[in-house]
């Protein structure tokens, strides 16, 4: 397997692939920042390291890459790979526009590789619980449903797009609520949305908090909500109610134990996503691993990051409208 992307989580799954997954082997690492390749693979032990994707198209060691490049590459880059035969695992989101997200879908069909999105929540055990219930019936029909993400801060508001808290950020939730309301779809969606923590920045249109309400097609109504600084840390949860109980995921606590003192109880939380999901980055992997070895399908599709991008895309226009937009709306 080759990685396309040595950032912040690129570097994550490169190390999954060189030291968590005996399946796997990490042959390539591309990135076009002059070293950043090299010094990633060198610490690895990875066989090659290049500045240009093109490069891995004729290596026969390479079976399948793993794309954790910026955001706006996604699309082309899953175009390239398939087309040069290679099975796709692509961060989310899988692309930035509905005929982007197409084109990628599409090109992975016709090449017959396997496409997989990083949605990372299907493999948390939390949620994963959270399906098996419904799944069994024992949740009933879902009736309400709440997704959330908060960060712990330091965003970077210069090198995102201005949608970003839909496209990147709350896609995860989008998914989420997709994947906790099994065989529903999103039909309409409203969102409200401003910068709250650094208000300078609703010049350039990035909004750094937001609430988005989802109605689906089966009756469940959703909440989804985001903000790029948590003072406490980073915390990820989910609720769904059905007709026959009430499920809920998500602790961000860092160990079992709180301290009781004169300030009060304490307890620790976890401060970024590797250290809250670490055992669900390496369960996607291994999930994409066994599908590209087996030719069962993916469990996190394409057309899984076409339907939650729609959903981003309908939240984005609805904050800049100001009134519900529907899901088909956003797809003519």
């Amino acid at each position: 397997m080759a990685l396309v992307g040595s950032g912040r989580m690129g570097a994550f799954h490169a190390e999954t692939l060189a030291r968590r997954l005996p399946s796997a082997r990490l042959a390539a690492v591309v990135d076009p920042a002059p070293g950043a390749a090299e010094r990633l693979a060198g610490a690895l032990g990875a066989d090659r390291s290049c500045t240009d994707v093109a490069q891995l198209w004729d290596d026969p060691a390479v079976e399948a890459v793993v794309i954790a490049a910026p955001a706006r590459t996604h699309a082309d880059l899953v175009v390239a790979a398939a087309a040069a035969g290679r099975h796709v695992f692509c961060e989310k989101p899988m692309a930035v526009t509905l005929p982007d997200a197409a084109r990628a879908i599409d090109a992975a069909r016709a090449a017959g590789v396997v496409l997989q999105v990083g949605f990372n929540r299907r493999f948390a055990a939390d949620w994963r619980a959270a399906r098996v219930l419904l799944d069994a019936g024992t949740l009933g029909t879902p009736r309400l449903l709440r997704s959330l993400t908060r960060d712990p801060g330091g965003f970077d508001p210069s090198r995102v797009l201005p949608d970003t808290i839909f496209l990147e950020t709350l896609i995860h939730d989008f998914d989420t609520l997709r994947f906790l309301n099994p065989g529903g779809e999103a039909v309409e969606v409203f969102a409200t949305g401003d910068a709250l923590v650094e208000p300078a920045w609703r010049d350039r249109g990035l909004l750094d908090t937001a609430v988005v309400t989802v109605r689906f097609d089966n009756g469940a109504m959703a909440v989804a909500e985001a903000c790029f600084e948590a003072a406490y840390g980073y915390d990820v949860r989910g609720e769904v109610l059905g007709s026959g109980g009430m499920a809920t995921m998500g602790d961000g606590r860092r160990s079992g134990m709180a301290f009781s003192g004169p300030a009060g109880r304490l307890v620790e939380t976890v401060r970024g996503d590797q250290e809250l999901f670490p055992d669900a980055y390496t369960a996607e992997l291994a999930a994409f691993v066994d599908a590209v070895r087996t030719g069962t399908p993916a469990r996190a599709t394409g057309e899984d990051a076409r339907a939650a991008l729609a959903i981003a895309l309908a939240a984005a226009e609805s904050v800049r409208s100001g009134h519900p937009v529907r899901i088909d709306e956003v797809e003519k």
